[in-house]
């Protein structure tokens, strides 16, 4: 009798762990960005999240009639970035820096990182 009550313990076990849903981190297409198009621009940054999965740089660049707006670059991994060149630090907000990159296509200010200019010269892939 016991080993029958276990057996349908397991069983109830079995379909509740099977019937829950184990939320996955979602990786977003890079189907966003027009991987034909390459864009400059130059401004200050206004924050960087030095964060998983991706690294974003804010960078507030001045128009040609004088208005700021606010672009949104995304970068890959730390760990990617750290291979390639990048520390801790490398940017930082206040810095002004070059960025090319390939646009949204939706046409609003922010892409996919391909290098970023320091103010010291140095040139960091993203």
């Amino acid at each position: 009798m016991i080993h029958r009550n276990n057996s349908a313990i397991l069983l109830l076990l079995a379909a509740f762990l099977g019937s829950v849903t184990v939320p996955a981190v979602a990786h977003h297409s890079f189907a966003m960005f027009d991987k034909g198009k390459m864009t400059t621009i130059e401004g200050v940054v206004s924050r960087l999240a030095w964060t998983n999965p991706h690294v974003l740089i804010d960078i507030d660049v001045i128009d040609k009639q004088g208005q700021t707006a606010q672009y949104r670059i995304e970068s890959a991994s730390i760990n990617i970035l750290m291979r390639q060149g990048w520390k801790v630090g490398s940017i930082k907000p206040g810095d002004r820096i070059t960025i090319v990159f390939n646009p949204l296509k939706s046409g609003l200010p922010g892409g996919l990182l391909i290098e970023a200019t320091l103010p010291n010269g140095t040139v960091l892939r993203g």
